[in-house]
């Protein structure tokens, strides 16, 4: 296809990564954003940053708003505590304490913000609904739902521009996405994925994240590169 601008929100995590390669892949010239939000695992953003220009995109922009002024989840206040449970093992019930309240959403209009301003037309962002489908904002309906709204709500989508949310790893497993960046050359030791990584971007190896990564590797029959804390 030509050539054409599309924006990806790229938190620093093994989804985005591998999300903004496979964009990358399809021709699009892309541009990430990231948003610091307050999140407690903040070298993140340092990873977003290095991946950004790794996989090919031209430029990165990180967009500062502070969601712990509102709390409400386990990665914006420090007064809840990040599970460790795993997957799967009994944690409460309903939704997991590591939801952001709105954050997808915060992130999408963002990301339809700036796709006006550069005349694109397509969002990427990496919404995955199979191993962790706890939160809502992860779901196949809402990616649809905003989609929707994108193309009422923009001025590019009103004068005859269609805008398109692309999810492309909403359904596949942590294994096939381990393994579809792999192949598409995604460094995953520069990723951070867990929700309380050091400053240095090493892995707790504990919590949800930690343990759905290292469970996708494996079943990937792909090394993980993950620096983990315990380990240096």
């Amino acid at each position: 296809m030509t050539p054409r601008p599309a924006v990806v929100l790229l938190s620093g995590g093994l989804d985005s990564a591998t999300v903004l390669a496979m964009a990358r892949q399809q021709g699009y010239i892309c541009h990430t954003l990231s948003l610091d939000y307050g999140q407690r695992h903040r070298s993140e953003l340092d990873a977003a940053a290095a991946l950004s220009p790794l996989l090919g995109a031209v430029r990165h922009n990180v967009v500062r708003l502070d969601l712990t002024l509102f709390g409400g989840s386990a990665l914006t206040d420090a007064s809840i505590s990040v599970p460790t449970a795993g997957p799967g093992e009994p944690t409460g019930a309903g939704i997991p304490v590591t939801y952001v309240p709105a954050r997808n959403t915060i992130m999408l209009a963002l990301a339809l913000a700036k796709a006006e301003t550069i005349g694109a037309c397509d969002v990427f962002f990496g919404a995955n609904a199979v191993d962790y489908s706890g939160y809502p904002d992860c779901r196949p309906a809402y990616v649809a739902a905003f989609e929707a709204l994108a193309n009422l709500a923009t001025k590019a989508a009103v004068e005859g521009a269609r805008m398109n949310i692309h999810a492309p790893i909403i359904d596949l497993s942590k294994a096939q996405i381990i393994a579809r960046g792999h192949a598409l050359g995604v460094d995953y030791s520069r990723t951070v994925s867990c929700y309380q990584a050091d400053a240095a971007g090493r892995a707790c190896g504990v919590c949800d994240s930690c343990r759905l990564r290292s469970a996708g590797f494996a079943a990937a029959g792909i090394k993980d590169p993950t620096r983990y804390q315990h380990s240096a």
